[in-house]
């Protein structure tokens, strides 16, 4: 990207767009690329030719099917970047036929050898949720790895949680990266758990934001 490219994403960055179905297309290529390097996705995606088809397509099924219907999805007005917001209240498990429908294209996603992975991935998530207290749950923030290390993610970060302040509502995430704990850290939150899928799969951090007064 271009010097006048990322200036312009920053910009986008500090004042956000809510997306919209339309957008759908565009934010799942932004989150695909941000996480082509993930651990966890490395760890439950296929892992074969069809493996970027196959992380484009994830993004696009929790966008249509999650985050867009209960959620919020913003982005800088130019793409490049994105955050999933999801209210805890929405987050009750679906019913069984939603459940059977998305069954072939979870399979095409992780693959035969690979189902057990994301099955034991969603387990371990569920159970370490603290879903005793009402929250907005930064369930994605992705920046495209051409646009990394411009501050970015942390202005995106800053402008979401204004939205929570406002709100008054506690926050909570988990990092799928050890590198990007401290930049949730300077942003609020605290780490209140490490923990792993399974023994051989890479480690989540779970991070808790108290609520905190709207600045004026």
């Amino acid at each position: 990207m271009t010097d006048p490219e990322i200036e312009a994403l920053r910009r986008g960055a500090e004042t956000p767009v809510r997306a919209g179905r339309e957008d759908i297309a565009g934010v799942a290529e932004d989150l695909s690329a941000s996480f082509r390097s993930d651990p966890q996705m490395d760890w439950l995606v296929r892992d074969d030719h069809r493996r970027e088809a196959a992380r484009l397509a994830l993004f696009r099924m929790l966008l249509t099917a999650v985050a867009l219907p209960d959620g919020v999805v913003t982005r800088p007005i130019t793409g490049g970047a994105a955050a999933i917001w999801l209210p805890s209240e929405a987050m009750a498990p679906g019913p069984m036929w939603q459940e059977l429908r998305t069954l072939p294209t979870l399979l095409g996603i992780t693959g035969f050898s690979r189902f057990g992975r994301m099955l034991a991935v969603r387990e371990a998530m569920d159970k370490h949720h603290p879903m005793d207290r009402p929250h907005a749950y930064l369930w994605f923030l992705g920046v495209r790895p051409e646009a990394q290390g411009f501050g970015v993610g942390s202005r995106m970060l800053a402008a979401g949680l204004a939205e929570v302040d406002a709100q008054g509502r506690n926050a909570f995430l988990e990092s799928s990266n050890e590198a990007n704990v401290p930049l949730y850290r300077r942003h609020g939150f605290e780490l209140v758990e490490e923990y792993r899928a399974s023994p051989d799969a890479p480690p989540l951090w779970a991070m808790w934001r108290e609520a905190r007064p709207a600045q004026g």
